[in-house]
């Protein structure tokens, strides 16, 4: 009787486990060590300035400070030859999301890097850059392809869109951005919209269900 009495419960360690999987549940891009920062590169090098980055944290020893570089990519539907396919695209074509303990050798380090023409968000020569707020982190971070579905595309909608109109970004990582309308495809359904990132206007391709008239 005495073993009996003294058998001790499993369910402090089921509970423990419960708790480790809670904490992992809620890492956050912006939960990591760090402030994110947007470097501006030569547009169609990115994952070449990347490897050079890399390459220059590691020479300089700055992996203890300059922590994760990432190309924001997005899985997009294309059809060609009649067939549909998932490619993944750069949503920001030109820039790279850094995240880093900032100081003067770690802006040295990530600005003398070759192929990085500056960062975006430093108003004045001299000034540190300002990081990435927690909203712009989830937009931009969660535009990543992760696996999911890619939205589906509309059935063909009537031509109510005009060049030079203002729209409003329904959905993506673009959503609740305002922009103008560049280009009409009809064929394919699809919009190039004019769209202020980072201070800088950059022509995006949506289709017309992903946006909406201002």
């Amino acid at each position: 009787m005495t073993d009996d009495l003294t058998t001790v419960p499993e369910a402090p360690d089921a509970e423990f486990d419960l708790t480790e999987e809670f904490e992992e549940e809620i890492d956050r891009p912006w939960l990591r060590p760090g402030q994110w920062y947007v470097v501006h590169s030569q547009s169609g090098y990115e994952k070449k300035v990347k490897l050079n980055m890399e390459a220059r944290i590691q020479s300089m020893h700055m992996e203890d400070r300059i922590f994760e570089i990432v190309i924001p990519m997005e899985d997009v539907v294309e059809f060609k030859a009649g067939r549909k396919q998932t490619v993944q695209k750069k949503v920001f074509p030109g820039y790279i999301l850094v995240r880093c303990e900032m100081d003067d050798e770690t802006w040295f380090c990530i600005r003398n890097t070759p192929g990085v023409t500056g960062f975006i968000g430093q108003s004045q020569k001299g000034q540190k850059p300002t990081p990435l707020s927690r909203r712009d982190v989830e937009t931009f971070l969660s535009a990543k392809g992760d696996g999911e579905e890619a939205p589906r595309r509309a059935r063909a909608p009537k031509l109510e869109y005009e060049v030079g109109e203002g729209v409003r970004v329904k959905e993506g990582p673009f959503a609740d951005f305002s922009g103008q309308v560049a280009e009409i495809n009809p064929d394919q359904m699809k919009l190039k919209v004019l769209v202020n990132i980072f201070g800088r206007e950059t022509l995006v391709e949506m289709d017309f269900s992903q946006v909406a008239k201002l």
